[in-house]
């Protein structure tokens, strides 16, 4: 606390280098075509004013040509109705600061060893700017700035429950909130399960289970219309077959088989993959590494999941801190070198652009393993994880 007393310039300094190198990011987002512009937010906060004005939240789309239902329980509609008291302007703003801010607990948070180290220790503040640049411009975190998303807020959540080393909060009940404001953060739950942790794990069913029927009690028919209705209904979130899909059953999806066939892939493979992003996360933390057990419960959210688009690939950076560890490995600094410029790039719209050059023998298998590329390099970070980290820590 003294270090940070005596370098508040640095740290004035360093706020100042991030705003300027991300505000080119902002700038382009916050000044596009009103009908393009942080889309989701718009959906989020409409979600809030169909409350205001007492109609259905589920019976809406925003206006053309996005035509966007509200997708999320209704707990999250209930809180939207802080953003639709805020002007449209008002709200981009506060949002987009709101990103940033989850970035930064987020940065904080994963890779605190490597800024806790005695040679980075006096340059925290420009090493902080630095990783904050960087995971800025991460293509799923570019996505939080460019649709308004929630994911980067709900990873903070998460991590912040899991790896605060002296919560204010009962831990737990940040989970539980992610969890019912939107349900993929649900698998931290069978985290807590297998790694034994019943006071967080019973503080998060609690908090999940008390903001998710409180909507029963105040708004009962958008509660009813969400769990009997909408949330039965995948093709709601979008077109499931798109390439921003990149969940293992929009991977299958994509290769088109028969529906049944797909299905019956889908749930083999959810299973074994479950099973082993599990069982590593289950190690990590006996092994007394919570980040990376984190990190494999996070790429379970994304992968697990029937719909997972590109932003809430979100939990890269988490994957990142884990990976540089205390920073002092360089085979482990290269490593995440090429796992950021993997997600700085956007290798899926390569492969529909490899796609659509019809290549005799090429375009057609290669076009689609490489559209499907942030997934399969999700998988790819799941056994870097699970096989390769442990065994790197224990050569170094």
């Amino acid at each position: 606390m003294r270090v940070i007393r005596r370098q508040w310039w640095a740290w004035v300094v360093a706020a100042l280098v991030v705003t300027a190198a991300v505000a080119p990011l902002v700038y382009t987002w916050l000044t596009n075509p009103d009908d393009q512009r942080l889309v989701d937010l718009d959906v989020y906060r409409t979600g809030g004013q169909m409350l205001l004005d007492g109609r259905s939240v589920y019976g809406y789309f925003t206006p053309a040509p996005q035509l966007l239902p509200f997708t999320y329980p209704p707990i999250a509609a209930m809180l939207a109705v802080v953003l639709a008291k805020m002007s449209w302007v008002t709200a981009q703003w506060v949002w987009t600061a709101g990103i940033f801010v989850a970035l930064a607990v987020t940065v904080w948070l994963s890779f605190r060893e490597a800024l806790s180290g005695p040679a980075v220790r006096k340059y925290v503040p420009w090493a902080l700017a630095l990783l904050m640049v960087a995971c800025t411009y991460l293509m799923p975190i570019r996505d939080q700035v460019r649709f308004g998303q929630v994911d980067i807020m709900l990873v903070a959540l998460c991590l912040a429950d899991c790896m605060a080393r002296r919560p204010w909060w009962p831990r737990g009940f940040l989970i539980g909130l992610a969890t019912a404001v939107k349900l993929t953060p649900g698998v931290f739950l069978i985290y807590l399960l297998i790694t034994r942790q019943w006071r967080t794990f019973f503080m998060a069913s609690f908090a999940a289970a008390v903001l998710t029927l409180l909507p029963f009690a105040v708004i009962p028919q958008d509660a009813g219309d969400f769990w009997f209705s909408a949330l039965l209904d995948p093709e709601r979130l979008g077109s499931n077959a798109a390439t921003t899909n990149q969940s293992i059953r929009g991977m299958l999806i994509r290769l088109y088989m028969p529906e049944a066939l797909t299905s019956v892939l889908w749930l083999a493979i959810v299973a074994a993959v479950g099973w082993y992003g599990f069982r590593g996360a289950r190690d990590a933390y006996r092994a007394g590494d919570p980040l990376t057990a984190v990190a494999l419960v996070g790429l379970m959210a994304v992968l697990l999941s029937p719909v997972a688009w590109i932003h809430h690939l979100a939990w890269v950076v988490v994957v990142l801190g884990a990976i540089v560890g205390d920073g002092r490995d360089p085979v482990r600094l290269r490593v995440a070198a090429g796992v950021w410029l993997y997600y700085v790039v956007p290798i899926p719209w390569w492969g529909v652009s490899l796609k659509a050059a019809d290549i005799p023998g090429v375009s057609l298998v290669l076009g689609k393993i490489v559209q499907n590329g942030f997934g399969l390099g999700a998988l790819a970070l799941v056994w870097m994880l699970v096989s390769w980290l442990p065994k790197r820590r224990e050569i170094a």
